[in-house]
């Protein structure tokens, strides 16, 4: 049976009630204090409690998504995704380093031969956005041979809420693009890592919100900017790309959609393709038609004519809620030229970590095939 299944849930929920009876029922027989009566009511009390938290955690795991089957609730889900193609055929600085760090455990303490992450702030020069991120630079831009050279870039998103730390330390995108680079399978590239959260705790969707923060020019004019001012990225068409899962993904196919302009391809991991309007959004488009428009991908693609740059959509047949979408999508998209149109689809994955570990080597690879340094 399933870790979706409702066998596995329906059992869970009858092991509870049968377990509460049977406490109920057993109780005033166990009620002498000998040590024999003493541990049956613990193992009553404890075999009820395990029962109902069972319950409730499939419950919530079957209305979230977190996980879609017994191997990828244990982390045994490791198969890699696959890449399907379904296309035919100099402003001032705004970066302020924070710190530095060796990515771990692949690299070592000389970032000429491991790479090194830094942490910095981003203050947009237009938008007046301050946001915190962390940048991976690869060993090659600290090798004397490699002096003059410039590197593609790809900013990488979270999701909702999300922390720029979780890029770095649980999803390990700069360990993944080392080793990939060291194998050949990449090229080497700089990350930019951050939330799409740039006015916390507000979830701002990478909207130009009326009278708030506008988050998608800052996404597509300030960071680009700043970055290029700080760091040797390259500044012709086809330097940058953008990534993100859940509403980081949402956010990456909506700037690549666009601005094509700058960014030459954009991955949505288990991205969705509206803008939700909820408690954590409030309102972000003041009754404007044109701007509630311009959030919907459905409408973009229908309305806007097709921008020459590369998506990447993600998912899987079972444990993620987007998954008729992606397909609908992919669908859509194959009809725009010159937009191009891939995917990565899993058999089984949910909206979680280990999942997006599994698609993030193919979809580096992906980007590096698509951005060129010039």
């Amino acid at each position: 049976m399933g870790l979706t299944s409702g066998a596995v849930l329906a059992l869970a929920v009858l092991s509870g009630v049968l377990l509460f009876t049977g406490t109920v029922w057993l109780w005033p027989r166990l009620a002498r204090q000998s040590w024999r009566t003493v541990g049956a009511r613990v193992g009553l009390l404890f075999a009820t409690q395990a029962a109902v938290f069972a319950a409730v955690a499939l419950v919530a795991n079957q209305s979230f998504g977190f996980y879609a089957s017994w191997a990828d609730l244990f982390g045994r889900e490791t198969g890699r995704g696959v890449v399907v193609d379904h296309s035919a055929g100099g402003a001032p600085s705004g970066v302020r380093v924070v710190d530095t760090r060796r990515v771990v455990p692949a690299g070592t303490g000389r970032p000429e031969s491991g790479g090194q992450v830094q942490r910095i702030e981003i203050v947009g020069r237009t938008t007046g956005i301050t946001t915190p991120a962390y940048v991976y630079l690869p060993p090659e831009y600290f090798q004397p041979r490699h002096r003059a050279r410039t590197f593609p870039a790809a900013v990488v998103l979270t999701g909702y809420p999300g922390t720029a730390e979780a890029l770095v330390d649980k999803l390990h995108y700069p360990r993944t693009a080392l080793n990939l680079a060291r194998d050949g399978r990449m090229r080497p590239m700089i990350l930019v890592m951050l939330r799409p959260t740039v006015a916390p705790p507000r979830d701002t969707e990478c909207v130009d919100v009326p009278g708030g923060p506008r988050a998608e020019s800052f996404f597509a004019r300030d960071l680009p900017e700043a970055v290029l001012g700080h760091y040797r990225v390259g500044r012709g068409p086809g330097s940058w790309g953008v990534v993100g899962n859940s509403t980081g993904g949402y956010c990456a196919l909506k700037l690549a959609l666009h601005h094509p302009g700058v960014y030459a391809a954009g991955a949505g991991l288990s991205a969705y393709y509206d803008a939700p309007v909820d408690a954590t959004t409030g309102d972000l488009f003041r009754g404007d038609r044109a701007l509630r428009n311009r959030a919907n991908l459905w409408w973009s693609l229908e309305h806007l004519p097709p921008p020459d740059t590369s998506l990447l959509v993600t998912s899987s047949r079972s444990g993620e809620s987007n998954y008729r979408d992606t397909l609908e999508f992919i669908e859509r998209a194959k009809r725009g030229k010159p937009t191009r149109i891939s995917s990565i689809i899993l058999e089984s994955g949910g909206h979680n970590f280990n999942t997006w570990r599994r698609e993030i080597p193919p979809t580096l690879e992906w980007l590096s095939e698509r951005l060129s340094p010039r």
